[in-house]
């Protein structure tokens, strides 16, 4: 070892480990008491309360003890372990802040403040990724626009700082809170609004949807029934047939040798993903069985119950967009777009045209009649986005 890699060394502050040791040292401790008998109905609201200052969630309180999520939080709950917000001090301390935003802790002085006015809350996109464009972003910012027309105080939950959905003018109050069902709830039992947007921000808030549901938040547009019924792809596939829509040969798989057989059934090249994604993450298009069988065994070391969708790939398609807004009954075509790049080219990578430039009348008109129909057996609440592949 070289004399300068001995003084970096030397002179490396492990600040960080020492911290994540703290955490670590902290799951032990629990476990070694969980194994000497302690349970949840014994655990003291100090020990919870304790717990959570270290960043502990209520679900791997729960793993760790060996019960439900939801066991731990009505325990909490009844212990009187509740999390606090404070406003984020954006003037240094130099003034007051009265900035209209807020992160949580578990301290005793509540900073935030509900108001008796009615109010909407809107569950923001989170980090930007492929899946969870900025385009999100932007439907939430419309949403807390019209909310205030109406005259609601339009309250955002979202973790992501770098957006127009977090600058402090806004919203009427915004709670910088991780998309987790646990932190959405307590933001929710806080202010108890009078209704809960999920369907602006992507995927995030929509895989929240049914929980949200269950707790009995009154959520505002497409029920999470509807949700369900586009993102589960048996329960899409059948609704396509039907409606006499038609759509590539397809199948689901959550092993590797039935994988291949579903792909020699619906032909190469076959575009594969997991089931329950958005846009193209963890997305790929595989014209062999070795690359099929490297994906599928990638996809169940990390998730085994997960099924992987199975899609006949469409090569020379075209791509179109379709934006459209329903009320459950009507729906109204905002625009269709064609993509420049052929289909299989992330809409977030390639580039549209409005309108469409080279495609016949009769197949505009076949995508508009389709969007409307699936709308409606959808029972769309708000705005809706369908991609159309036209071959040939």
């Amino acid at each position: 070892m070289s004399p300068e890699e001995i003084h970096v060394l030397t002179n490396y502050d492990p600040w960080f480990i020492a911290q994540c040791k703290q955490i670590v040292d902290e799951a032990l401790a629990l476990i070694s008491e969980t194994q000497n008998g302690l349970t949840l109905s014994s655990i003291s609201a100090l020990k919870i309360r304790r717990l959570k200052r270290y960043g502990f969630s209520d679900y791997q309180i729960a793993t760790i003890l060996g019960v439900s999520e939801s066991a731990v939080r009505i325990q909490r709950q009844h212990l009187g372990v509740l999390p606090v917000y404070k406003t984020v001090d954006t003037c240094a301390a130099e003034f007051e802040s009265e900035t209209p935003y807020h992160y949580s802790c578990y301290d005793t002085e509540n900073e935030a403040i509900p108001s008796n006015a009615k109010k909407v809350i809107i569950l923001g996109s989170g980090p930007n990724r492929i899946g969870q464009g900025i385009e999100f972003d932007y439907c939430c910012v419309q949403g807390v626009f019209a909310l205030r027309k109406l005259g609601y105080e339009a309250i955002m939950v979202n973790c992501n700082p770098e957006t127009v959905s977090t600058d402090y003018d806004t919203t009427s109050r915004l709670y910088f809170e991780p998309l987790t069902f646990e932190d959405v709830m307590n933001v929710i039992e806080l202010e108890k609004p009078d209704g809960v947007i999920v369907t602006f921000g992507g995927q995030t808030p929509l895989k929240l949807a049914q929980r949200l549901h269950e707790a009995g938040v009154p959520l505002i547009g497409t029920s999470p029934e509807g949700i369900d019924l586009a993102e589960d792809r048996q329960r899409f596939g059948d609704l396509l047939a039907r409606l006499e829509i038609p759509c590539p040969p397809w199948g689901t798989s959550v092993t590797e040798d039935d994988a291949v057989v579903i792909a020699d059934r619906v032909g190469y090249p076959v575009l594969v993903r997991p089931s329950y994604v958005l846009g193209g993450r963890a997305m790929q298009i595989c014209y062999r069985e070795d690359t099929l069988r490297e994906y599928m065994r990638s996809a169940i070391a990390q998730d085994p119950s997960r099924p992987v969708l199975i899609d006949h790939f469409l090569e020379n398609a075209l791509e179109f967009d379709v934006d459209a807004v329903s009320d459950g009954n009507v729906a109204i075509i905002g625009g269709i777009m064609q993509h420049i790049e052929e289909a299989g080219v992330h809409s977030g990578d390639s580039s549209c045209v409005l309108p469409p430039y080279d495609i016949a009348t009769s197949i505009v008109d076949t995508m508009r009649d389709y969007a409307k129909r699936m709308a409606r057996e959808l029972h769309v609440i708000g705005l809706l986005n369908i991609q159309f592949a036209v071959q040939n």
